[in-house]
């Protein structure tokens, strides 16, 4: 094949077709693939179709539809100034054997950083996004519904950014046995123990300043204020595929609770010293991270399959993905 790539022909439905090579256009570079991360939240969303008609989700699913935003490989065609052939990159590009991507928009990976570690930055500056807008601060505590990879990382993230304790919930044990076994770090299946009396025992009643929704589940987002302190903050991290129904008097009016959406398109397009916190700005600091130590996500991955054995591990991910955490093709 010339450039094999993943592709969602329909619902429900998984290929691996030979596309054409891509050309790089004016300013971009073209990769050959090391490894790609699949996303078990958006690319299972649209390869399911299970989403509202007439919602966003159906900017996302026009079939066929080319799955894939976190891209590692190097460079073997360049004509700009600051990447040359051989350059090892991370992009926001689909699962395929070549790919195009914008000069500026690649991530250097440097050679202490394994593909495997870059392969998360994507899901990292989603993560480092939600963790900023959401303004979490030392020695807060901070809730984080969701233990997939997203909500694993924000778990870290909150933990880095300062927040002295950090309580994952997930109705699956699988995930949460994932948390980081330190200090500070608790993990709870809500069907098993009420997530409101065990964290009010263990904040003295100050309960949760911040709450990360990263369970996309819609249905589970009114009990997620339950938690929340006065005057705290809940972060939409994940992309909630259907509508919510919440008293908003109860759960936003009385206690003054701050509700902030958490998409990656809200980092700023340029840096600016009001906010430079850009998304190749988050890519550096998460690689900053991972060569001092400060940060570990080898642990995170569970799946990791040849590229050709993508349709098969698609379909066993959309049967049941509750023990999937960071799943990654190789190419």
């Amino acid at each position: 094949m010339a450039n094999p790539t993943v592709v969602f022909p329909e619902p429900r439905e998984v290929a691996i077709e030979d596309r054409e090579r891509p050309e790089p256009g004016e300013r971009e570079v073209l990769i050959e693939t090391d490894t790609t991360l699949i996303s078990t939240g958006t690319e299972l969303t649209v390869l399911s179709g299970d989403y509202p008609d007439g919602s966003v989700w159906d900017d996302y699913g026009t079939y066929p539809f080319e799955p894939g935003y976190a891209n590692v490989g190097r460079v073997v065609d360049a004509d700009v100034t600051h990447l040359a052939e051989g350059d090892r990159v991370a992009t926001w590009a689909p699962h395929a054997k070549y790919v195009t991507a914008l000069a500026d928009d690649c991530v250097r990976v440097p050679d202490d950083v394994t593909d495997q570690q870059a392969s998360a930055f994507a899901i990292a500056q989603i993560a480092m996004n939600g963790v900023r807008r959401g303004r979490v601060d030392w020695g807060e505590t901070v809730a984080v519904y969701g233990l997939g990879v997203v909500g694993q990382l924000a778990a870290r993230f909150a933990r880095v950014a300062g927040a002295e304790r950090v309580v994952g919930v997930d109705v699956a044990s699988e995930r949460v046995s994932y948390l980081p076994d330190e200090s500070g770090v608790t993990g709870l299946d809500p069907t098993a123990s009420d997530p409101a009396v065990a964290i009010d025992d263990r904040t003295n009643g100050r309960m949760a300043d911040a709450v990360f929704e990263a369970t996309g589940n819609p249905e589970a987002i009114p009990e997620e204020f339950d938690v929340l302190a006065e005057q705290g903050r809940l972060v939409l991290l994940s992309s909630p595929h259907g509508e919510t129904s919440l008293d908003f008097h109860d759960a936003v009016n009385a206690p003054s609770t701050e509700i902030i959406g958490a998409h990656q398109t809200s980092h700023p397009p340029t840096a600016t010293a009001a906010d430079p916190w850009t998304k190749a700005r988050h890519a550096e600091l998460y690689v900053e991270y991972l060569r001092q130590g400060r940060l570990a996500v080898d642990e995170l991955f569970s799946h990791v399959r040849p590229a050709a054995e993508a349709p098969a591990l698609y379909e066993s991910l959309l049967d049941d993905r509750t023990d999937a955490m960071a799943v990654r093709l190789e190419w």
